[in-house]
């Protein structure tokens, strides 16, 4: 019974993880492997690479430099194109990585792969959505907000994933939808526009 715990606390952890990296890249591998080096959390040996020295390194500069590009308007759009296959390749491997390796490799493998294409890939896509028609209504000033909240909201999930793994689930499920509804707000707003200019 302990085992099934620990096996859905450490699925729900990767599911969170692989969410967050929807809303920032590299902001999750680069907290993962701090708060493994506090001792928050263990990994198997192979993913130890995570916390070490060069890899936190590298991922701090990258994510001070996916910080930058997201605050500059319209560079955002543009890194989105990037960003979005990038996304999903961590998301996955984020949740392979947390998934406990007592379960079978071949379970472990399609559980990260529907969690990086179906939760990542929905994220980043709504994200992408949510910037592009934020340029589009604003003229790209209210990138800068929107981008902020990405990082805010991508920080809370990796601490929920980690300390309340099965409370995440719920806050990704909630955030979906949220994040569909307010589509569907600016995608509504637009055409309003555009039909007042015709």
């Amino acid at each position: 019974m302990l085992h099934f715990w620990q096996l859905l606390a450490s699925i729900c952890l990767g599911i969170g993880l692989a969410a967050a990296c929807g809303f920032r890249v590299f902001i999750p591998p680069l907290l993962l492997g701090i708060f493994y080096r506090a001792e928050f959390i263990t990994l198997g040996e192979k993913w130890e690479w995570v916390a070490s020295d060069l890899a936190i390194l590298l991922l701090i500069i990258a994510t001070l430099l996916e910080i930058s590009a997201y605050l500059i308007p319209w560079l955002d759009n543009l890194l989105d194109a990037l960003a979005t296959p990038t996304a999903i390749a961590a998301g996955t491997l984020i949740t392979y990585i947390s998934i406990d390796g007592n379960i079978d490799p071949s379970i472990n493998v399609i559980l990260s792969l529907i969690s990086g294409i179906g939760i990542t890939g929905s994220i980043q896509f709504s994200t992408v959505l949510i910037r592009g028609l934020s340029s589009v209504s604003s003229g790209g000033l209210g990138n800068f907000i929107v981008s902020t909240l990405e990082f805010i909201i991508s920080i809370l999930l990796i601490i929920s994933s980690i300390f309340l793994p099965v409370l995440t689930i719920i806050i990704v499920i909630i955030l979906i939808i949220f994040m569909k509804r307010i589509i569907d707000r600016l995608r509504k707003a637009k055409r309003q526009s555009n039909n007042i200019k015709v």
